[in-house]
């Protein structure tokens, strides 16, 4: 098993994100096979990091997964690899446990992963040694000797960082990096996703030039033999069926697992994008997933296609099975609003959407199931939302899918509403070992069809 290289810091906003891309660009530059990993629930840096290897990036999280399920899905995606790449989140012994069961250390310490800390150098010159100390003194299972200086001002200030790290520490500096412009525009909930993203390109070329110029890559990455042969990845064998399951990606949405969108096809089904931008109309399908993203920046191209919009109402008022998560709920909504703008949707739900200045519900859920369509009774389903926008009612009402024990969902009680076979959530579902949400979904859609 290739032994990954993990990515984190002290705190966020420390430019972990930014070493992490520009370096998987570098190794994908450079012919390296590389796998990415991004800790904790998260869809925009995954983007990024897709992008920059070329290959979908997956997720790896203690809400949704179990520790054996982290160790396999890391064995498997990784399988053939020359190099893995883990970006973490917040800091290294950050997590929602106390125990620190759930943090960065710990996924490190699980997986045998090497640590590099990236740090944030602003304001801090000798009094880096006793910062790094301290980490290594608390992780103390851990593989922690490397480091990046990021933020470093002058030669001046780089001298005294270095000087203090080689006099007190046995750390490596592995590159410092200078006081840099943010390459990706923050907004919010976070970066702007690379579906979004007009140069996005030239971004990536940038961060991957900065690594190049300002690291010593070369003893980042594993050495390798030109004469290596590649193995294989195994062949999953797929069932069979005739079902087409409609994912919407477009500008507008594309907050999607990639092990979810594979789960639904390991079930046998055929996925088929559709782009609720710029098509007139959706295909011959037998179900429909509407994604996250964020709608609010595209609403007023989502409102003129008024023929997508006309087909998606017609097709759910017919009974066609729909799951739409958080901006797909903002889509079937009647209206959005957002600023001084007040959009048109799909008006399948009689609500309105308005996005606040602040979240409304961010971080991880748990849910009970409620009267939910898919014939199911869960309960302790873990879950995530990230939204500003909140839910206005009008004059109808509507059932439920879950009852929120742990997050705010709809109302802060009830998450999930039902018109026929739709379902729409603020909470993002993942599909693994602890709740296959796909399966759920897939059996729904064949009962429909039967």
């Amino acid at each position: 098993m290739v032994q990954p290289l993990l990515i984190s810091s002290t705190r966020k906003s420390s430019g972990k994100t930014i070493i992490s891309i520009g370096l998987s660009g570098l190794a994908n530059n450079l012919g390296y096979d590389i796998q990415t990993f991004k800790k904790g629930p998260d869809f925009i840096d995954p983007s990024w990091l897709t992008l920059a290897s070329r290959r979908p990036c997956y997720n790896l999280d203690f809400n949704t997964m179990g520790s054996e399920e982290i160790k396999r899905m890391y064995t498997e995606k990784s399988h053939g690899m020359d190099f893995s790449l883990i970006e973490g989140t917040k800091g290294l012994f950050d997590g929602i446990s106390t125990d620190g069961g759930d943090s960065n250390a710990e996924l490190a310490d699980l997986l045998k992963s090497s640590v590099l800390l990236v740090i944030d150098c602003e304001g801090i010159t000798r009094g880096i040694a006793p910062l790094l100390e301290g980490y290594k003194s608390f992780g103390k299972k851990l593989k922690l000797n490397k480091v990046i200086l990021n933020n470093v001002s002058t030669s001046r200030h780089e001298s005294k960082l270095v000087s203090a790290i080689s006099r007190y520490t046995d750390f490596r500096v592995l590159g410092v990096i200078p006081s840099i412009k943010n390459f990706i525009v923050e907004r919010h909930l976070g970066l702007v996703p690379t579906f979004q993203h007009p140069q996005k390109k030239r971004v990536l070329s940038s961060l991957v030039s900065i690594i190049k110029n300002n690291t010593d890559y070369k003893k980042l990455l594993p050495l390798r033999s030109k004469s290596q042969k590649k193995i294989i990845k195994p062949r999953i064998t797929k069932k069979k069926n005739s079902i087409v399951v409609g994912v919407a990606s477009d500008a507008a949405f594309g907050f999607y697992y990639p092990d979810d969108i594979e789960e639904i096809e390991r079930h046998g089904c055929r996925v088929k994008k559709i782009d609720l931008i710029r098509e007139a109309r959706l295909p011959n399908i037998d179900g429909l997933f509407i994604g996250g993203g964020f709608p609010e920046t595209q609403a007023q191209k989502l409102q003129q296609n008024n023929s997508m919009k006309k087909s998606i109402h017609n097709a759910i008022n017919r009974g066609l099975p729909v799951y739409a998560e958080c901006g797909g709920l903002m889509y079937l909504a009647n209206r959005i609003k957002f600023g001084k703008s007040l959009t048109k949707m799909c008006n399948v739900f009689d609500i309105d959407i308005e996005m606040n200045e602040k979240p409304v519900g961010r971080g991880y859920t748990i849910l009970d199931t409620d009267k939910h369509p898919w014939s199911m009774k869960n309960k302790n389903i873990h879950a995530h939302e990230f939204h500003y926008s909140s839910v206005k009612f009008n004059k109808k009402r509507y059932k439920y899918a879950y009852n929120v024990k742990r997050g705010y969902g709809i109302n802060g009680r009830k998450d999930g509403l039902i018109y026929k076979n739709t379902i729409a959530s603020f909470s993002h579902l993942r599909s693994t070992s602890k709740f296959n949400w796909a399966k759920y979904f897939i059996k729904f859609i064949e009962q429909n069809n039967g």
